[in-house]
């Protein structure tokens, strides 16, 4: 048995529409995943399950919320204890949590998607690589940055971004 980390790149069904989390808890129970559970409603899921290759895991979770959601929705999961490197792996611990956001990759970003991202940013914005997760600290109003424009699946490949507030949180929930 072992317990994973699932985190969806979207919870929006269409204009005015999401995901509710008891919904998505049940898709994964359904799903014959156990003990599913969800922090705050911004798509992450723990469950427990038969171990298996993450991308297995991937995709049974995006051909379930296709089936029950009607649409698709990129979702990153992690093993516990692949979930709590992550959260190690910080490199901006003494940052605002709500200012310091991690994007979990499907695959590994490099130094090079690194040094672009550098350019883009704003003096004042930090960026780090951590187990190919790029870790930002924003040091303050994350939404009012240009390089938010930056971050996205087409130049940057599968990924979602979570604060250090959500990623300890999920850690927490990871205990029970």
């Amino acid at each position: 048995m072992e317990t994973y980390v699932a985190l969806l790149h979207s919870i929006v069904l269409s204009p005015g529409k999401r995901v509710v989390m008891a919904d998505l808890k049940a898709m994964a129970e359904g799903l014959g995943f156990r003990n599913a559970r969800t922090l705050v409603a911004t798509g992450n899921l723990v469950f427990d399950g038969e171990a298996a290759p993450l991308a297995e895991i991937e995709a049974r979770l995006e051909t379930g919320f296709r089936a029950r959601f009607g649409k698709h929705v990129d979702i990153i999961a992690r093993t516990a204890e692949g979930w709590k490197r992550l959260a190690a792996g910080n490199p901006f611990p003494e940052g605002n949590g709500a200012d310091v956001v991690v994007r979990a990759m499907r695959a590994p970003l490099d130094g090079k998607a690194l040094a672009r991202l550098e350019s883009n940013a704003t003096p004042g914005i930090r960026l780090a690589l951590s187990h190919g997760d790029l870790w930002i600290d924003f040091a303050a109003k994350p939404s009012e940055t240009k390089l938010l424009a930056h971050l996205t699946t087409k130049k940057l490949g599968i990924g979602t971004l979570r604060n250090a507030n959500t990623v300890n949180g999920l850690c927490a929930l990871l205990a029970r």
